[in-house]
């Protein structure tokens, strides 16, 4: 069990509000952890400067200015790139998609990871949170960071109750669909998009009177709860991700990897 101050990377694209939450439940000493770095994907983005302004280093990557060079070819995938590897293991793409895009995909991703990566691994850390961070992670990456089958260290908030809507507009799909309830969810992160094993959950009604904009608000104060509350279970050490084994009514066996957190 984690006895000290956890270290925590974060990662964002934005505003960061999410970072601003884990920085204000570690100074409240709700969370037993100290931010260690705050990167993003966006050298303009707004939630650097929260991090500047408490003294935490921050870094940023131009993910489009990297993307763009790939295709243009003056930049190339990082040596220790295996594109078969990546491939095989990646969850966004089926088998049917355009080989082309896929192939510019995993290899601009890998050009972009392998620059996050040197930034990242100039640091100490224990956990790294996606807070906001709009960038999908490619097995590239997730495997550097992600040593542990058992324990993964790569978590993320996102704006759904999971497995309902994953993707970018989590609210929006959720709102527009006519849900009664909207909620938010912090996951381990895996190959697929928004698909690793959850470690918790918020949700809250959708009132008659509500609107796109209310329902997002709303959604917000419940990610600022549930983010430092995840985190800090991962601080003592109270998460596991297992396989279970269940048999669906059709006769056949389906095996998912599930978060159980312990009591201790």
């Amino acid at each position: 069990m984690i006895d000290h101050k956890i270290r925590i990377g974060v990662l964002i694209s934005g505003g960061g509000s999410n970072l601003q939450a884990l920085m204000d439940s570690c100074d409240a000493g709700k969370l037993n952890g100290r931010i260690v770095f705050a990167g993003s994907d966006n050298p303009g983005a707004a939630g650097l400067a929260r991090a500047r302004e408490k003294g935490i280093p921050v870094f940023s990557v131009n993910y489009s200015d990297i993307i763009k060079g790939v295709r243009q070819g003056s930049i190339t995938p990082p040596d220790d790139f295996d594109f078969n590897d990546s491939y095989s293991k990646q969850g966004l793409f089926g088998k049917d998609a355009d080989p082309e895009k896929v192939r510019i995909f995993l290899e601009s991703r890998a050009a972009c990871e392998s620059e996050l990566l040197r930034h990242i691994f100039s640091y100490e850390f224990d956990v790294l949170a996606l807070a906001g961070f709009m960038r999908t992670l490619s097995p590239y990456f997730i495997d550097r960071v992600n040593t542990d089958p058992f324990l993964p260290r790569i978590m993320n908030i996102h704006p759904a109750l999971l497995p309902s809507f994953p993707g970018v507009d989590g609210y929006g799909d959720t709102f527009r669909y006519g849900c009664r309830v909207a909620g938010c969810t912090v996951h381990f992160v895996d190959y697929g998009e928004d698909s690793g094993p959850i470690i918790g959950q918020k949700s809250f009604q959708i009132l008659p009177e509500d609107t796109l904009e209310s329902v997002k608000s709303k959604g917000l104060e419940y990610e600022w709860q549930l983010y430092p509350e995840c985190v800090q279970l991962f601080a003592e050490g109270r998460l596991t991700v297992v396989k279970e084994k269940y048999e669906l009514k059709n006769g056949k066996a389906h095996e998912r990897k599930i978060v159980r957190i312990s009591n201790n």
